[in-house]
């Protein structure tokens, strides 16, 4: 909302908005560029141009929507799931990742799978049983493991501590 709202104050026009993206209709002029980069730093918004930073964003958006916003976690790989969604080669986005957060693809579904984890915890409509069903874990001992590798603590531990460790998702 935001960020239609800025565009139509300094009357550029789009295609389409999405999570992290719009398509413009035409090139911003330099001060139209300048005006919106303004705008949107004013609500913590950052305007980006940069194509492979546009494509960590797209990676990242896509993850995050697969682990915190669809009911179940699609039962094909991980790869074959971004690789669709971003039609492209998934070595190749594995690659651009990599080199420019540091860390893979897989170690970034992995953080935000113990996140979801979590938040399923502090729910307490789900057992242990039903979050790695749901999550795609091959068991709950794999679950348990990962918890306790990536979190430091047992899920049970987790669960009835007085304190709430959740990350925010943009700190992932």
């Amino acid at each position: 909302m935001i960020v239609k709202n800025e565009l139509e104050l300094i009357g550029l026009k789009y295609e389409n908005i999405a999570l992290g993206e719009v398509e413009m209709r035409d090139i911003p002029t330099k001060d139209e560029y300048r005006l919106l980069k303004t705008a949107l730093i004013r609500f913590g918004l950052e305007l980006m141009v940069d194509k492979k930073a546009m494509l960590i964003e797209r990676i990242k958006n896509t993850i995050i929507d697969m682990v915190h916003y669809t009911e179940e976690l699609p039962k094909v790989k991980n790869s074959n799931y971004i690789s669709e969604k971003i039609e492209h080669d998934y070595t190749y986005l594995a690659n651009v990742f990599s080199q420019e957060t540091g860390m893979t693809i897989e170690h970034y579904i992995i953080n935000h799978k113990i996140e979801r984890v979590k938040e399923l915890i502090l729910y307490d409509e789900l057992n242990l049983t039903e979050i790695s069903y749901l999550l795609n874990y091959s068991s709950v001992a794999h679950l348990s493991r990962q918890f306790k590798q990536v979190t430091g603590l047992t899920a049970s531990f987790f669960r009835n501590a007085p304190f709430d460790s959740r990350i925010a998702l943009e700190n992932v």
